[in-house]
């Protein structure tokens, strides 16, 4: 779908139009999640309504309804597809690195480019999400959780021997994730991509010569 401005779609023509029902439909749907995102990322988790959604996405209330059953359904579903996009972003940054710091510095690089360059979808994501009641919190959870398993991924790759990638991968990815939330919240999110060599300083990837694939196994 196009985009005119953050959150924002072209509404489609008034009257006859040759469209396909499916596409009207996508369409509409985009505009609500949009809205979603615009609402809850500008305003807060607190002042969206199904009013604020329709009126900001310009479709009618019957409309909403046949495609979410609530405002937090709405929520959910506009939250899973900001962490999609946000998810694919950092995939493709890091898939082509040849070696394990180059990779980190290429997915840690894309995840804070990313907020930066959405800071609405960011605010929803990461600070609205808590808000937004235990499933949206939950929800929370399982992307921290996917982020850490990308890195346990490339971890159980590059370095075969290490004894917990599991506990490592958790801890990276929850103290990003924190620093990314201190920073978010205090309207700082457009610095975010500067925090990049500081990031990766404040962790150690593990000994190539000890626990990567050429590496004798530990007794």
């Amino acid at each position: 779908m196009e985009r005119d401005g953050v959150g924002e779609l072209r509404r489609l023509p008034s009257g006859r139009h040759r469209l396909s029902r499916d596409y009207v439909a996508g369409h509409q749907m985009s505009r609500i999640l949009s809205a979603v995102v615009e609402i809850a990322g500008t305003e807060g988790y607190r002042s969206l309504t199904v009013d604020s959604i329709i009126a900001n996405a310009g479709v009618s209330r019957a409309t909403f309804y046949v495609h979410f059953k609530n405002k937090d359904d709405a929520f959910l579903r506009a939250y899973d597809r900001e962490v999609e996009l946000m998810m694919d972003s950092v995939v493709d940054a890091y898939r082509d690195e040849p070696d394990a710091l180059s990779r980190v510095r290429a997915g840690v690089g894309a995840f804070l480019r990313y907020l930066a360059a959405h800071p609405v979808a960011a605010r929803m994501c990461v600070i609205e999400a808590l808000s937004a009641g235990p499933v949206a919190a939950a929800r929370r959870d399982q992307t921290l959780a996917a982020f850490a398993q990308v890195v346990t991924d490339n971890m159980h790759e590059l370095f075969p021997h290490y004894p917990s990638p599991e506990l490592l991968a958790e801890t990276v990815v929850g103290g990003i994730y924190q620093v990314a939330y201190a920073r978010i919240s205090r309207g700082e999110t457009a610095r975010l991509p500067e925090l990049l060599d500081g990031l990766l300083h404040t962790f150690a990837l593990p000994d190539s010569d000890r626990w990567g694939p050429d590496a004798a196994r530990p007794e």
